[in-house]
């Protein structure tokens, strides 16, 4: 699967990052499908506001291929696509931000924790590095503990579409 970067690409990107079970790598068109079934499922959707709109998926699906940040999560052992990450640097959430989410059928083996350490790791290490930030609605023990798991600590809390969020940070 080749990506081909956007023009005007900011010069960190592309990149590819390894772990022991996965490839972060950019998206390419071959892996919309995948992601697709993440904007979809209403599991992967429960925090995030619910499945997305099939409007919103075509206008995502023309604009996500080779966006600078967006990393699709492989299996390294079956080549496929089970998540994605994104990181916005400059984010106005005050840092690098990074979102993630991942299909059910891969929660609780650690992955999503293993995918985000990297990204975290990764970002760090970006050209004029920030904080890097992300949110997660209280609720959401899960990925309030994978965020704590990767060292970042709970600061402001906020309410975002009606629901109460935790923005956590880990300074540079």
């Amino acid at each position: 699967m080749t990506s081909h970067p956007r023009a005007g690409a900011p010069s960190w990107w592309p990149a590819a990052l390894d772990t022991p079970r996965l490839l972060l790598r950019p998206v390419a068109a071959a892996d919309l499908p995948s992601i697709e079934r993440l904007w979809r499922d209403e599991r992967a959707r429960l925090f995030l506001g619910g499945p997305v709109s099939e409007d919103r998926i075509a206008i995502r699906r023309s604009r996500l291929p080779g966006t600078p940040g967006a990393f699709a999560v492989e299996l390294r052992e079956t080549s496929a696509v089970v998540g994605l990450v994104t990181v916005e640097p400059g984010s106005p959430r005050g840092g690098t931000e990074v979102s993630y989410t991942l299909l059910p059928e891969v929660w609780g083996c650690g992955l999503g924790r293993e995918a985000v350490a990297e990204v975290i790791r990764w970002a760090r290490g970006l050209p004029g590095a920030q904080a890097v930030v992300a949110v997660t609605q209280n609720a959401n023990v899960s990925s309030r503990s994978l965020l704590e798991a990767v060292g970042m600590l709970p600061g402001d809390e906020l309410v975002e579409y009606g629901q109460r969020r935790t923005v956590y940070r880990l300074p540079v």
